[in-house]
């Protein structure tokens, strides 16, 4: 199943730091008041390997000139990410809950803003607009001849807008090698299943006629994502190659068991009893290897 070789031990600590991450994410959006779960808890692998491992980056120099990008498309999810900020001890989990979406001290929002949280690369807000902002800061990478890495994660219900289209396309003629796009292929969107609401399959070969590397994976395994990102070449901005897209096959919810697959718990709070009982079923969960 697994060609690349992966050492199994940072495998573990990668795992063991998403259980942490859930947790934290759990506890947050409980104090909070607000969230949308379902999509946050299936990108935590994805960003756990990409923070923790696989990305040039120093949260304690979040602006360092020559760090990777990564531009969080599915805005609506960027609690998962201000998670990992203070996990890596950019801010304390109480100021964050202090100066959420508060009026007269806000910091962090729904929707991320660079403005106010520096290690934030594009501000989020209406869909569709991750990936051309990414185009762009990957096309300027090639201006500058900068050999850092452009990452854009992407919900696979925000395919349904046209402007993701438009960036497949202009990557792919301009043939990108140093632009990874990430596709949370969770098959649930706010109303329901993505094949229903709007199918965007045949996903890998819809990409690879736009002219993309195409990886397919399962975005909530912890080794076949290290995989997938140890098999990146290069950021090499001059060489023209195909960009990369990796479609990363995950559950909606993924570790909490009643929000598996549960459209219902794309958006909205979580009441402390089943707090606890989520928190209970991350444990659960907890891998073994």
């Amino acid at each position: 199943m697994y060609t690349y070789n992966i050492d199994i031990e940072l495998v573990k600590e990668l795992e063991e730091k998403c259980v942490k991450i859930r947790k934290d994410l759990l506890t947050f959006i409980y104090r909070i008041g607000m969230g949308h779960l379902g999509g946050e808890l299936s990108i935590v692998e994805m960003c756990v390997a990409l923070y923790y491992k696989y990305m040039n980056y120093d949260p304690a120099d979040p602006k360092m000139p020559d760090r990777d990008r990564l531009v969080l498309s599915k805005g609506h999810c960027s609690e998962t990410l201000y998670t990992i900020f203070s996990d890596l001890g950019m801010y304390t989990m109480d100021y964050m809950v202090e100066h959420f979406e508060c009026l007269d001290k806000a910091v962090f929002g729904m929707h991320s803003n660079r403005k106010y949280v520096p290690a934030i690369e594009a501000s989020a807000g209406s869909l569709g607009h991750g990936l051309p902002i990414a185009l762009g800061l990957a096309l300027g990478a090639r201006k500058q001849r900068k050999n850092w890495r452009t990452f854009v994660i992407v919900g696979d219900g925000e395919l349904n807008e046209g402007t993701n289209w438009e960036a497949f396309m202009a990557a792919g003629h301009y043939q990108l090698g140093n632009l990874v796009a990430v596709i949370d292929k969770n098959q649930v969107q706010m109303t329901g299943a993505t094949a229903v609401v709007m199918n965007i399959d045949p996903l890998d070969d819809k990409l690879r006629a736009f002219g993309w590397n195409v990886l397919e994976i399962d975005g909530n395994d912890m080794y076949a994502v290290c995989e997938a990102l140890q098999s990146l070449p290069p950021a090499d901005p001059v060489s023209r190659r195909r960009p990369v897209a990796i479609i990363s096959n995950t559950i909606k919810g993924k570790g909490v068991d009643f929000m598996e697959g549960n459209y219902k718990w794309h958006g909205g709070g979580i009441a402390k009893e089943q707090l606890d009982q989520a928190l209970a079923s991350v444990e659960k969960n907890r891998r073994i290897r």
